[in-house]
C-alpha cells in the first residue's frame, strides 16, 4: 500500500495510509497486552474470522488493482477531507484485518516485559518503538516507488505493475487462507 500511494499520491498519501497502519498496530498491540490475543490464539472460530476477513480484504485490493487502468502518477492535488479519511482508513483495514500481526504480538511482547514491574511503560516503549520503525520503513517504501514511478510513466509498463502488484496482494490473501491456527 505504502509503494501504491507513493507513486500515486506521494508523501502526504504515504504518511495518511502509513498513520493508518501504525494505528491499527497499537490496537493489535494493545489487544495482544490485554491478554485477548491468547483467547484470539484459543478461539478457533475468532481466528478463521479474522483470517477470512483479512484474506478477503487482500485479495479484494489485489483484484482492484489488477483490473486498475487508472495510471500510478497522479498530477498533484490537495487531499480533501474525504480522501484523507479513505487513505488513512485503508492503511488501518489493512493493519488490523492482518491475524498475523497479533499472533506476532502475542508471542513477541511476553519475551521481553517483566512481570515485576509495571507493565504500562514497558509495553509503550516496545509499540512506540515498533510504531516508529514501521512508519519509517513505509516512508521508505513510499519515496523508492514515487522515485520508481517515473520509470513506469508509459500505459504499458503501469499495466503490467498493476497487474504484479495486484498478483502480489492476491497471493498474501490465498496464503492468508492457508495459516493454521497455532496450537
Amino acid at each position: 500500500m505504502a509503494i501504491r500511494n507513493g507513486m500515486s499520491g506521494g508523501a502526504r498519501h504515504v504518511s495518511l495510509s502509513s498513520l493508518g497502519n501504525i494505528t491499527g498496530l497499537f490496537l493489535l498491540a494493545s489487544t495482544a497486552v490485554l491478554g485477548l490475543g491468547v483467547i484470539h490464539q484459543t478461539s478457533e472460530v475468532l481466528f478463521t474470522a479474522l483470517k477470512l476477513c483479512g484474506a478477503g480484504y487482500l485479495i479484494y485490493l489485489g483484484v482492484r488493482q489488477w483490473r486498475s487502468r487508472a495510471g500510478l502518477v497522479m498530477a498533484p492535488r490537495s487531499t480533501s477531507v474525504r480522501s484523507r479519511v479513505h487513505i488513512f482508513s485503508e492503511g488501518l483495514l489493512v493493519a488490523i484485518s492482518n491475524p498475523k500481526a497479533i499472533l506476532f504480538f502475542t508471542a513477541l511482547f511476553p519475551q521481553f516485559l517483566d512481570t515485576q514491574l509495571s507493565i504500562f511503560p514497558q509495553f509503550m516503549i516496545m509499540v512506540s518503538t515498533f510504531m516508529v520503525i514501521s512508519f519509517t520503513t513505509l516512508m521508505a517504501y513510499g519515496s523508492m516507488a514515487r522515485q520508481f514511478a517515473r520509470w513506469l510513466g508509459t500505459d504499458r509498463r503501469t499495466h503490467w505493475f498493476n497487474r504484479i502488484v495486484g498478483s502480489a496482494f492476491i497471493g498474501l490473501g490465498v496464503s492468508l487462507l492457508r495459516l493454521r491456527q497455532p496450537v
